[in-house]
C-alpha cells in the first residue's frame, strides 16, 4: 500500500527554474551576443550613415556659402517634382543652412536608417530559426520573447547611437543655423523612424520562414512609406504624408520649428507594431511561420533541371523587386530633369562640377551625374546576386546539389550568370525610368533612347564588379564581404568626388569611372571592350579557384 502511493510522489517532475518560466529570460545574454555579433556591422553601418551626413552639411556649407545661393537652392527646388525628392514645403520658409540640409537628407536618411534597423532585426530573429541556432539556444533557459526582445533593442541602441553622434556633430560643425536644439531634434527624427521600421520588422518575421521573405515585406513598407510622403509633399493630399513614418520624421522641422509631437506618433507606432509582434509570435512554433508555405508542384518544370534555371527561381523574387525599384528611382530623378537647369543654375560648386563632366547643357550634364548613382545602385544587386553561391554553400545547401553529376562551374556559374544579365536588366528598367520621365519632364522624346542607352553603358562596370566578387568567392571565401567596396567607392569618388574635386587617378581606381560619362560624352567603345574582357578574366579567376578549394561551411 506505502509503494502504491509512494509512486506518484517518484515520477512527478522536478520544479523548472523560476527564470523558465520568464518569457524574457535570457534577454540580456543574447543582446550580449548579438552586439559580439556584430562588432563590425553595425559600427560600420553607424559611422557610415552619420559621417554621409556631415559630409553633405559641411559639402552645403561650402556650396551655400552666401545667402544668394540658399535662395537659389531653395527657389530651385519649390516644384511637385523637387518636393517630393526631398519633403515638406515647409522647410523652404527657412534659407538657413539647417533646414536645408534637413529638407534634403531627412526623407533618404530615414530609409537608410529604416534599413539598417530591418536587416538587424531579421538577422537576430528569423535568420536565427532559418538556421536552426534559435531553437538550439531556446533548449537552455532563454524565454520565447528572448531573441525578438534583444534584437529590437540592439536595434534601438544602434538607432540611439546614430542619432546622438548625428547631434554632437552637426552642432560641433559650427555651420551657421544648424544648432543644438535642432540637431537633437534632427538626430531624434532619424532614431524615431529607425524604431519604427525596426518595429514593422518584427511583425514580418512571424508571417514568413524565410529571412529574405521577412527583410523583403519590411523593405517594401519602408518603400510604401517613402511614396505616399512623396505623393503628399509633391502636391497630393497632405493627408498621405500624415500616413508615412517617414512623413511624421520630416515633420518634426528640425532647424526651422523643432517640434517633438510628430515624434512621439512614430513612438506609438513602433511600440504597437513591436507588441503585435510579441503577440503573433506565441501563436506560432519555432521555426514556422503564421504564413504556410505554399506546396511545390508535384513535377519541376524543365527550367529547373539546370543551374541557371534554379539560380533564377532563387533570384527572381530580388531581381523583380530592384528592376521595379530601379524603375521608379529612375523615374524620379527624371521627373526633376526639365528643372534642373533652374535647380541648379548660379551654384559655383555645382556648375563647375558639371562642367568637368562636359555635355552641351545642365540638363546633359545632370543626366551623366545621376547615371552614376543608378549604376552603383544596379551594383548592389550585382553584388548581393554574385555572393548568394557563398549563403547556400554555408547553409550546407550546395553540397546535396555538387554530390551529383552538377559540376561545380555549372552551379556557381548559374548564379554568376543571373548576377551578370540580372544586373543588366536593372540597369535597363532604370534607364527607362529615368528617359520616360525625363522625356516627359522636358518634352523631348529622344530622351528614352539615350539615357537608355546611357545606362546600358555602364553594363561592363557591373560585370567587374560580379568578377571581383567572384574571385573573392572562389579564392577568398571567408572574405567576401570586401566585394561592397566596389560599390561603395564608385559612389564616394564618381558622385561626390566630382563636387569635392577629387584627384582624377582616384576615377581610374574604380571600374565605374573608365565609363564614358553619356550622354555628356562621346560613346567610346574601347575602354567598355576593355571592362568586358576584364571581366571575363575574373570570372573566370573565379570559377577556377572555387574548383579548387573545398566546400567552407562556416
Amino acid at each position: 500500500m506505502s509503494s502504491t502511493t509512494a509512486a506518484p510522489e517518484t515520477l512527478r517532475p522536478a520544479a523548472p527554474p523560476a527564470a523558465a518560466g520568464n518569457a524574457l529570460a535570457g534577454t540580456r545574454t543574447l543582446i550580449r551576443f548579438a552586439l559580439r555579433r556584430d562588432r563590425i556591422r553595425l559600427p560600420a553601418w553607424v559611422l557610415a550613415l552619420a559621417l554621409a551626413t556631415l559630409s553633405t552639411a559641411n559639402s552645403l556649407g561650402t556650396l551655400y556659402a552666401d545667402p544668394e545661393d540658399r535662395a537659389k537652392a531653395v527657389a530651385g527646388v519649390d516644384t511637385p517634382a523637387g518636393l517630393a525628392m526631398s519633403g515638406p514645403r515647409h522647410y523652404l520658409v527657412d534659407d538657413g543652412l539647417g533646414s536645408i540640409l534637413s529638407h534634403q537628407m531627412l526623407g533618404f536618411m530615414a530609409v537608410l536608417v529604416g534599413l539598417m534597423s530591418v536587416l538587424t532585426v531579421t538577422r537576430h530573429t528569423r535568420a536565427e530559426e532559418e538556421t536552426g541556432r534559435a531553437e538550439l539556444v531556446r533548449s537552455a533557459v532563454v524565454g520565447r520573447h528572448a531573441h525578438l526582445a534583444s534584437a529590437l533593442s540592439v536595434a534601438a541602441l544602434a538607432n540611439i547611437v546614430l542619432a546622438l553622434l548625428l547631434a554632437l556633430g552637426l552642432t560641433g560643425l559650427g555651420l551657421e543655423g544648424v544648432d543644438a536644439r535642432g540637431s537633437l531634434v534632427y538626430g531624434s527624427a532619424h532614431a524615431a523612424a529607425g524604431l519604427v521600421f525596426a518595429a514593422v520588422a518584427a511583425v514580418t518575421v512571424q508571417v514568413t520562414a524565410h529571412t529574405r521573405g521577412a527583410s523583403g515585406l519590411a523593405l517594401a513598407v519602408i518603400g510604401g512609406a517613402y511614396v505616399l510622403r512623396a505623393a503628399g509633399d509633391s502636391g497630393g493630399s497632405d493627408a498621405l504624408s500624415w500616413l508615412s513614418p517617414v512623413g511624421w520624421a520630416q515633420r518634426s522641422y528640425p532647424y526651422v520649428d523643432d517640434r517633438w509631437w510628430p515624434l512621439a506618433l512614430c513612438l506609438v507606432c513602433a511600440a504597437a507594431c513591436a507588441a503585435a509582434g510579441f503577440a503573433l509570435s506565441v501563436r506560432r512554433d519555432v521555426g514556422a511561420a503564421l504564413r504556410p508555405g505554399r506546396p511545390g508542384r508535384a513535377r519541376a518544370s524543365a527550367a529547373l533541371t539546370g543551374p541557371v534555371g534554379l539560380a533564377l527561381r532563387l533570384h527572381r523574387g530580388t531581381l523583380a523587386g530592384f528592376c521595379a525599384g530601379m524603375f521608379l528611382m529612375g523615374a524620379m530623378y527624371g521627373s526633376i530633369l526639365g528643372d534642373a537647369e533652374d535647380m541648379l543654375g548660379g551654384l559655383d560648386e555645382i556648375e563647375e562640377a558639371l562642367e568637368r563632366i562636359g555635355g552641351s547643357g545642365v540638363v546633359e550634364s545632370f543626366a551623366s551625374m545621376v547615371m552614376v548613382v543608378l549604376a552603383v545602385v544596379a551594383a548592389v544587386h550585382v553584388v548581393m546576386a554574385a555572393l548568394r553561391p557563398r549563403a547556400e554553400e554555408s547553409a550546407g545547401r550546395a553540397e546535396p546539389l555538387l554530390a551529383t553529376a552538377l559540376s561545380r562551374s555549372r552551379w556557381a556559374g548559374g548564379h554568376l550568370a543571373v548576377a551578370l544579365v540580372g544586373g543588366t536588366a536593372v540597369l535597363a528598367s532604370a534607364g527607362l525610368g529615368f528617359g520616360l520621365a525625363g522625356a516627359a519632364s522636358t518634352g523631348d522624346p529622344g530622351l528614352v533612347p539615350e539615357l537608355l542607352g546611357a545606362a546600358l553603358a555602364y553594363a561592363p562596370a557591373l560585370w567587374v564588379t560580379a568578377g571581383v566578387a567572384a574571385v573573392l568567392y572562389g579564392w577568398f571565401p571567408r572574405a567576401v564581404r570586401a566585394a561592397w567596396i566596389v560599390p561603395v567607392y564608385a559612389f564616394v569618388v564618381g558622385y561626390l568626388g566630382e563636387i569635392l574635386r577629387f584627384p582624377a587617378w582616384t576615377q581610374n581606381l574604380s571600374p565605374f569611372g573608365h565609363v564614358p560619362r553619356l550622354p555628356a560624352d562621346d560613346l567610346s567603345w574601347t575602354p567598355l571592350a576593355l571592362l568586358t574582357c576584364v571581366a571575363a578574366g575574373l570570372v573566370g579567376l573565379g570559377l577556377a579557384g572555387f574548383r579548387r578549394r573545398d566546400l567552407d561551411l562556416k
